[in-house]
């Protein structure tokens, strides 16, 4: 198998891994966003009750992607961790504290001083995590200053205007997740509140989803050479995260329960796979694609064994999680 099989069979590894671990992950970290507007201690129950079996698989994709990252792209690593050091520690720093706050606040029930803490806890992590996420990609879209393969530039290049755009955008787009996740595991005025907040939530993401799109292509010439160079099947995918909008407002309006969350998954698949399209081939931009940033054959075939032994596991696992706890939350019930 050649260089160039292996290293795109790589890439297509690593960015399912990565979607995956957004989509599946980005509505728990929603909730914790939503944390704080709850109008109850019994909605909050419920919105970490409707998580509880599940939110620390949905990080498996997260081990997958960045454990691949480095054994098949080790140029990745070396380029992106000292540009983005501290966004990727504020980063594991919210995931823990989300982690943490997951378990204690279960144990507090009687301590209404310790729940309040647990809560901001599980809120700030969420918020902090989702942010720093939000602003990596708004990073990768700038590119890095690199020489010789190294990263050249400061501490806080990762921290423009533009990356904190992103960065608010991943929140408000994490929130929508939750809101209708929320929709589709929650039941009476719950379900009605979240109801409530999604149509607000998704005119935030249509407009954060335009400034974007009208500011990438002045940030790196690349995307605007590859946007508007010549008349390209690329537009599609907009064209269909629209689609999901419309759908998602509809399916609001109707008061469906799945479509809501199908509609958002939706916005962040193609939105997703426009920012690879619009990227591909550079992994580390403006200057290195996949193949000069891979690690010898060898290497990458050896680890890909592996993968491919695993990932079934981990796909039948999600999907038998989910499907196990499939069905509504309701106020004092839980796996605690």
């Amino acid at each position: 198998m050649e260089m160039f099989d292996l290293s795109v069979i790589w890439a297509l590894i690593i960015g399912f891994g990565i979607l995956m671990y957004v989509l599946m992950d980005g509505f728990d970290l929603g909730l914790g966003i939503l944390f704080p507007f709850a109008p109850d201690e019994d909605t909050r129950d419920v919105m970490m009750n409707s998580v509880a079996p599940i939110w620390d698989g949905n990080e498996t994709w997260l081990v997958l992607g960045g454990a691949g990252l480095l054994g098949a792209f080790p140029l990745v690593y070396s380029v992106f961790l000292p540009a983005l050091y501290i966004g990727v520690f504020l980063m594991l720093a919210g995931l823990v504290f989300r982690g943490v706050a997951f378990e204690l606040r279960f144990k507090s029930r009687r301590n209404r001083r310790n729940r309040r803490l647990w809560n901001r806890a599980f809120s700030w992590g969420s918020a902090i995590a989702a942010f720093a996420q939000g602003a990596v990609v708004g990073t990768y879209i700038q590119g890095f200053e690199t020489q010789e393969g190294v990263f050249v530039g400061g501490a806080f290049d990762w921290l423009t205007p533009f990356t904190v755009l992103t960065g608010i955008g991943i929140m408000i787009g994490y929130a929508l997740l939750g809101s209708t996740w929320l929709i589709l595991k929650s039941e009476g005025y719950i379900q009605q509140w979240a109801y409530k907040l999604t149509l607000p939530l998704l005119l935030a993401v249509s407009a954060i989803f335009m400034i974007i799109s009208i500011w990438t292509p002045m940030v790196n010439p690349g995307v605007w050479e590859r946007w508007f160079g010549n008349i390209r099947l690329i537009w599609i995918l907009p064209a269909l995260t629209l689609v999901c909008m419309f759908a998602l407002y509809w399916s609001v309006r109707r008061r469906r329960e799945l479509m809501p969350f199908m509609a958002t998954l939706g916005i962040f698949l193609f939105t997703y796979l426009g920012l690879v399209v619009s990227k591909w081939p550079m992994i580390v931009p403006p200057n290195y694609t996949l193949w000069d940033a891979a690690s010898a054959p060898e290497s990458q075939l050896f680890l890909l064994v592996g993968v491919l032994f695993v990932l079934p596991f981990v796909l039948g696992y999600t999907f038998w999680s989910y499907w196990v706890f499939r069905g509504k939350v309701k106020v004092g019930e839980g796996y605690h």
